[in-house]
């Protein structure tokens, strides 16, 4: 049987190494003409958006017209894109080397907006000005449950009829949850078709008298309640909305099912972006479940903020070991001399101990002796003050290496589940991204899943 390896240089090996069963290889993705759509999906706050800005920019550079389409993106993104503000309209990021002929624009979702778009688009202009004032209208295209993840669907396809441009970078919405973007289309699609849908549309369907006695016969109870419930203004808000809206509603489920199927297309490629947390990664294991249920190309994990050391070398056991010890010498490094009257058995019953010090008479005592408390000063020469800081600086070590060893437990538990899934790392940042430069950076380590410290010499 073989020895089993030393547990420091098991800890040396593995402390970093967060290596997958497959590394996802991202510039082959970007460069391919054949990819049209990358799609960075997640739970919210793992740094979706800085990760589609900085693969819009990667692909620009090499020679790809990319337009990056951004939920709600943080000022500091927008203004890292030298741009003042992103709206509803692409707009060129300057700046980005263009030479390999490429070009970088970026927009930011304007739910509002785009639900605005559809109905000028397809209703008269009497009509659309009907449905734009509407109340409920107003309301349900401002923040109705659903409406920011369809219209991102609606965008998305969109860009994709205009052919202004050869690849789109997709930022999801930051939903409760990451499934939320493939559920939410559907969601509303069965409210503008479903059944209490079709019970307010029936009076204006059935039209004039004849309409309001149908209602008043079959429906005065139902309506009754929804007006206790809703209120009678808002329910006849509705009602007009869905009379205005009647010729529309087939056009909505239409739309979502053709986006829908793009993403189910070849030139699609998912990005699963988390970070190497127990709950972002959860999500992230049931979004690869979900993309592989629907038959939705998955192209790999971004594992986001891994955290590294450059002297792994050192355990955390060694760490905190040095730092007791610095911080009292007492317990482990004694002076020989002393170690040697302390411990030597000749110092315990031999004849040759020494004589006990005399001590001073009551005369001779000083006015306030030390008490056993204060008889052991602190220490505050230089060498102390050195020991302390360099007791400090091994136990944050040690609390890194620490984190280092759960953040690769985790990463583990996922590659386990889905050793199919590639993955690339990128290393956690001492501050956010604020310039095209940092943006750059990040699609180097997407690339090449670059340490977080720089190679000697580099």
């Amino acid at each position: 049987m073989s020895p089993s390896p030393d547990p420091a240089a098991r800890h040396q090996e593995g402390a970093r190494h967060l290596a997958p069963a497959r590394v996802l290889d991202v510039d082959p993705l970007l460069e391919d003409p054949k990819t049209r759509i990358v799609v960075c999906c997640g739970a919210g706050g793992v740094g979706k958006t800085t990760t589609a800005a900085a693969l819009g920019l990667r692909a620009a550079e090499r020679g790809r017209k990319v337009v990056v389409l951004t939920i709600d993106p943080a000022r500091r993104l927008a203004q890292s894109m030298g741009i003042d503000s992103l709206d509803n309209t692409p707009r060129r990021v300057k700046g980005v080397d263009d030479s390999a002929g490429g070009e970088l624009h970026a927009m930011m979702l304007d739910m509002k907006r785009t639900f605005d778009e559809i109905v000028e688009a397809h209703a008269d202009p009497d009509r659309a000005a009907a449905i734009l004032g509407n109340p409920f209208y107003q309301s349900l295209s401002a923040g109705f449950a659903g409406t920011q993840e369809y219209m991102a669907m609606e965008k998305l396809g969109q860009l994709r009829a205009r052919d202004d441009w050869d690849l789109i970078v997709v930022d999801t919405p930051p939903s409760r949850s990451a499934l939320d973007f493939l559920d939410a289309p559907k969601r509303l699609g069965s409210f503008l078709d479903g059944k209490l849908i079709r019970v307010l549309l029936a009076p204006a369907k059935v039209g004039g008298r004849a309409g309001m006695k149908f209602l008043n016969v079959g429906m005065s109870m139902m309506t009754g309640v929804l007006g206790k419930v809703l209120g009678g203004q808002f329910l006849k808000d509705v009602q007009t909305f869905v009379a205005a809206m009647d010729s529309m509603f087939g056009g909505f489920r239409t739309r979502a099912d053709a986006t829908y199927k793009l993403l189910q297309a070849p030139g699609t490629a998912f990005l699963v972006v988390a970070v190497p947390e127990r709950d972002a990664l959860r999500e992230a294991a049931y979004f690869v479940e979900r993309l592989a249920a629907e038959d939705m190309p998955l192209a790999g994990l971004v594992l986001n903020r891994v955290h590294g050391s450059g002297a792994e070398r050192l355990s955390a056991e060694r760490a905190l070991a040095a730092a007791e010890n610095l911080e009292d010498p007492r317990i482990v490094d004694q002076d020989d001399g002393k170690a040697g009257v302390r411990n030597s058995p000749d110092t315990q019953d031999g004849s040759d101990s020494p004589e006990p010090t005399a001590q001073p008479s009551s005369e001779s005592a000083p006015e306030n002796p030390q008490t056993p408390e204060s008889a052991d000063p602190v220490d505050d020469t230089p060498e102390r003050s050195v020991d302390r800081l360099t007791a400090g600086l091994l136990r944050l070590h040690a609390e890194r290496m620490h984190l280092l060893a759960r953040e690769q437990r985790t990463r583990d538990r996922f590659t386990a589940r889905h050793p199919e899934v590639a993955v690339t790392e990128v290393a956690a940042l001492p501050g956010d991204v604020h310039d095209l430069a940092g943006l750059r950076d990040i699609g180097t380590r997407l690339a090449t899943g670059r340490p977080e410290l720089p190679e000697p010499g580099a």
